[in-house]
């Protein structure tokens, strides 16, 4: 029942979707039905037919061998501290607990300067080109977001250098398209962190959020295109075009400067969770204040602080995705407290609730890593509105129009992501990794 659930959620939140349109009447139906088909037969593949549960197997595999060898230099930097809770090193000595800053924040680091080997050798172009081949061909979109889109898989805010020549004459609905998926998805370093916070629990995490980044950039062509469809005609659609980057003189070149942009990346992450940790505890002290005293009034128990909150408004959409109503609340306060704190913060807490066995469903925990895989925050909001301004100054008033429903759609594409995933999900799938 529940997989039926999440297959009806995906038509609810596309309906959603268009009826928040700014133009209802030429909504491009041909992008809509192209991208539901994708994801269907993207999450066919991994989640039901063998060959594919095998690859996603591979994959989740050879992320966490990687995983492991980004663990060698924090290590050797902060000894014992870098030691995952209930593991030993060499001389026996045992971790001390779980330290975000000392064992997962630095792992940051060392996939940052991995993509950027990978884009030195021609791998990441290459991908990114074949996803923006199959985007432009099979949606009629435009080369331009396409391109960014396909780009946004691999890596963050930085994704939109690919498409550098194109910034200054895309059309509104492009610009929303590419904000939209920079939000939905998730850049590979960052999901290293995620990936190190919940595989004690969740052995096949990573497998998970790798298919999650892929099918989030198709929901959020989907959902982008249905709040606010094309209206003009874009310079580049139909087109098949090249990334647009910077290639490094050597390979070093390529290490030191992707490790510089991973520690720009650690110092962002830190100053966000420091800033809105802090503001939110105030928040949260002034509103459960107030709400103990309107408990007391009308003899009601709710749950006043922040989190709370947005949990109930994100309760209905949690159970649209197919969550059991066991855990529908539990888990719709980790959706609302991706959208302040940032999704680092959500997936800790997901790895309480898993660690505690709060959650009384598996298929809740999947669906959740799906729902919170993405930049679908108001941080990230001022993040890629800003970066994009940096790169397009003349389109500042542009992005910044566009940018809230940017954040709207990007949300919607990461509960349809959710959708997709509980639709073929089953308990006795291999991809559980008990």
């Amino acid at each position: 029942m529940y997989n039926l659930i999440s297959f009806a959620g995906i038509f609810v939140l596309m309906a959603f979707a268009w009826l928040i349109s700014t133009d209802r009447k030429v909504i491009n139906w041909r992008v809509v039905f192209w991208g539901t088909a994708l994801q269907l037969i993207f999450a066919l593949f991994i989640f039901i037919i063998p060959a594919g549960s095998k690859i996603f197997l591979i994959v989740n595999d050879a992320v966490v061998k990687v995983l492991d060898s980004a663990t060698a230099g924090t290590r050797f930097l902060f000894g014992r501290l870098a030691l995952p809770p209930g593991t030993k090193n060499e001389i026996g000595e045992e971790s001390l607990g779980f330290f975000l800053a000392f064992q997962a924040l630095p792992t940051i680091i060392f996939f940052a300067s991995l993509m950027a080997v990978l884009y030195y050798i021609g791998v990441m172009p290459y991908l990114i080109r074949l996803f923006s081949r199959v985007f432009t061909k099979l949606m009629k979109i435009s080369g331009a977001e396409s391109l960014s889109v396909s780009s946004n898989i691999f890596v963050g805010v930085e994704a939109n250098m690919t498409v550098l020549p194109y910034l200054s004459t895309m059309t509104k609905s492009e610009l929303c398209t590419i904000l939209a998926a920079g939000m939905s998805t998730t850049a590979s370093s960052v999901l290293a962190l995620y990936v190190f916070i919940l595989q004690a629990k969740f052995p096949t995490i990573a497998g998970h959020l790798v298919s999650a980044s892929i099918l989030s950039a198709i929901a959020a062509i989907v959902t982008s295109k249905l709040i606010m469809p094309e209206t003009q005609i874009p310079e580049t659609l139909g087109m098949d075009i090249k990334p647009h980057y910077e290639n490094e003189s050597t390979i070093i070149e390529a290490i030191i400067n992707g490790a510089n942009e991973g520690v720009k990346m650690v110092v962002g992450i830190v100053a966000l969770l420091l800033a809105f940790l802090g503001l939110v505890a105030l928040i949260d002290f002034l509103l459960t204040g107030m709400g103990l005293r309107v408990n007391n009034l009308l003899g009601i128990q709710m749950d006043w602080s922040l989190k709370g909150l947005l949990g109930y408004l994100f309760y209905p959409f949690t159970l649209l995705i197919g969550v059991p109503a066991s855990d529908a609340f539990e888990i719709s306060k980790l959706i609302g407290e991706r959208a302040v704190l940032t999704e680092v913060k959500a997936y800790q807490d997901l790895a309480g609730l898993l660690s505690s066995n709060a959650l009384k469903d598996p298929r809740s925990a999947v669906l959740a890593a799906y729902a919170l895989c993405g930049f679908a925050h108001f941080a990230s909001l001022a993040i890629f509105v800003g970066g994009t301004a940096a790169l397009a100054p003349k389109r500042t008033r542009d992005l910044s129009t566009v940018g809230l429903m940017a954040l709207i759609a990007a949300t919607l594409a990461c509960l349809m992501t959710a959708s997709v995933a509980g639709t073929f999900f089953t308990e006795g799938s291999i991809l559980l990794g008990k």
